[in-house]
């Protein structure tokens, strides 16, 4: 079985492997929980939309450019795994770290942000609770932070963050974007020409 110290020991190996950076997950996401997933799920969701993949091996990476990575990682019940991840990340290649959190304690967004910083740190209040936790750093200690559940919005800008380096993800996201745009005109067009009562028909049908 898997222990604490395990994953410890794991996330500081890799630190210290010095690992080409397009070999090393670019985003990192991590939870308190694992009853945060299908909340957190959006962020998985906006990043396999923006061709991202999931690393599940630092030695071994997926053929995309460009991955993510997660963890369970809880600021309460494993602070010293909070603090491994917090400070490895940068050695370990992350350029961006999304976090999310519940409860009216959600300290693992703030938290980490103090402890990988400067690397940017977007955080999730996983519930409408949490956002005054997540959102309540100190001037000085700066985090982001999106509205409680929007995890996919967080990812959203996490590539954002990487846009301003790598002009395949900038052109990913103008194309995801055009395709928003896209999708309204295409409403618009429907409701206008086909009027209210035949824009319910064909909702309905």
């Amino acid at each position: 079985m898997t222990t604490v110290q395990d994953l410890i020991d794991r996330l500081e190996a890799e630190a210290a492997a010095d690992a080409d950076p397009e070999t090393t997950p670019d985003v990192g996401i991590i939870m308190g929980s694992d009853s945060d997933l299908p909340v957190m799920e959006g962020a998985y969701e906006a990043l396999d939309e923006l061709g991202f993949a999931e690393q599940t091996d630092f030695d071994d990476a997926p053929d995309a450019r460009f991955t993510y990575e997660s963890y369970v990682v809880s600021a309460h019940r494993t602070p010293e795994l909070m603090y491994a991840y917090g400070e490895t990340a940068a050695a370990r290649g992350l350029d961006v770290v999304i976090a999310g959190a519940g409860g009216k304690s959600a300290d693992l967004p703030n938290m980490t942000a103090s402890l990988a910083y400067p690397i940017p740190v977007i955080g999730v209040p996983v519930q409408e609770k949490s956002v005054d936790s997540v959102i309540g750093m100190p001037t000085g200690a700066p985090i982001v932070a999106v509205d409680a559940g929007k995890s996919f919005n967080a990812a959203l800008s996490a590539a954002q963050v990487l846009a301003r380096e790598h002009d395949a993800i900038e052109e990913r996201l103008i194309e995801y974007h055009e395709g928003l745009k896209g999708d309204v005109a295409a409403v618009s067009a429907d409701l206008h020409d086909l009027g209210i009562d035949g824009f319910r028909e064909r909702d309905e049908s």
